[in-house]
């Protein structure tokens, strides 16, 4: 049902999959899959279907306070040459990405996934969510967190697979075959267009 849907876009930042990229390759197989314009497709659907859209993004402070160092990837952050810093261009939605005024934007200074730690819970249950549609990058580290921690904490969780991506693109598609399968349903970004499209049943 479109009200215990919402839809989640994952990093989907310009300082991630934007020209200014902290993360060329990642940017460059987000856009070279397909993945970056499907998922534009899929928020300007869930806008027309009055489905709720959540853009989960990654920052951190200039001092980089609060932001954690236990792990090998969040201290390489560090010395990328794009900071994601809060109130930077780097850390806006990226094109061609429609953001509506109803859209929700769930930022985190710490961790890996979208869902620990950062709130985000809280608000797909004000929202009567029962249905996560996951979308993003990477394939590698957000997107999975994001999918456990999605039926970890009671949600069905669906991912689009031609609406995320992660390097190399032979290791997103053995994630998503022998792990997201597990945990996730998978569709497609045409799948969930018919299903919103659907016309709806009145009386």
């Amino acid at each position: 049902m479109p009200s215990e849907t919402v839809l989640l876009t994952v990093e989907c930042q310009r300082g991630v999959i934007g020209p200014e990229s902290a993360l060329p390759e990642l940017a460059a197989a987000a856009r070279a899959s397909g993945a970056l314009a499907n998922i534009a497709r899929l928020v300007a659907a869930a806008h027309a279907a009055d489905i709720q859209v959540v853009h989960a993004l990654a920052e951190r402070r200039p001092d980089g306070r609060g932001t954690g160092r236990n792990a090998p990837l969040l201290r390489a952050a560090e010395r990328l040459p794009v900071q994601q810093l809060a109130g930077s261009t780097a850390v806006r939605v990226a094109d061609p990405i429609p953001v509506g005024d109803a859209d929700l934007v769930v930022r985190r200074l710490h961790g890996l996934s979208p869902l620990a730690g950062t709130g985000l819970d809280a608000l797909l249950r004000n929202l009567g969510c029962r249905t996560l549609v996951i979308t993003g990058v990477s394939a590698n580290v957000a997107i999975p967190n994001a999918a456990f921690d999605a039926v970890n904490l009671g949600y069905s969780a669906v991912v689009p697979t031609d609406a995320v991506a992660g390097v190399p693109a032979d290791y997103t598609a053995a994630m998503i075959r022998h792990t997201l399968a597990l945990v996730a349903t998978l569709t497609t970004t045409e799948e969930l267009l018919r299903e919103w499209h659907r016309p709806r049943r009145t009386g």
